[in-house]
């Protein structure tokens, strides 16, 4: 699996983790939905993230500040790639931010991470925003 669907899975849901455990969802919770099960109350707070794409764009920055909240880290998400990957309990090694910049097409110096990171972050909240993510416009600039 790509380290972009790596992440998107832990922010929006993934469809057979949530079929096959709801309660096992460590991603952060979202809104409650209908597709929410009557008989497992307890999974309520897992599970709507896994429902959302099929509904409507899933909103992002609840689903992350939550993440941080759980995390008991003082992470900035929505500056840092490293932090929203920390966020979200993945590997934020350089080994694994370069994979990543390759999926999403990075041309630049891999050696300049501090370069490589800046673009990650807005590449990412991009190709979140384009597969059904509501990303903060000041994110998208």
């Amino acid at each position: 699996m790509s380290i972009f669907s790596k992440i998107k899975n832990a922010i929006f849901g993934s469809p057979a983790a949530a079929a096959e455990n709801p309660a096992a969802t460590t991603a952060a919770p979202a809104t409650p939905s209908a597709s929410a099960s009557a008989a497992a109350p307890a999974a309520t707070s897992a599970a709507p993230a896994q429902s959302q794409p099929a509904s409507g764009p899933v909103d992002v920055a609840p689903i992350l500040d939550a993440a941080v909240k759980k995390s008991g880290q003082k992470l900035d998400w929505r500056h840092s790639i490293v932090d929203l990957m920390k966020a979200l309990g993945m590997d934020a090694s350089l080994a694994e931010r370069k994979e990543l910049a390759a999926e999403l097409g990075y041309t630049g110096d891999t050696g300049d991470s501090a370069k490589m990171n800046m673009w990650l972050h807005k590449a990412l909240m991009k190709k979140l925003s384009e597969n059904g993510g509501k990303v903060p416009a000041e994110l998208l600039d």
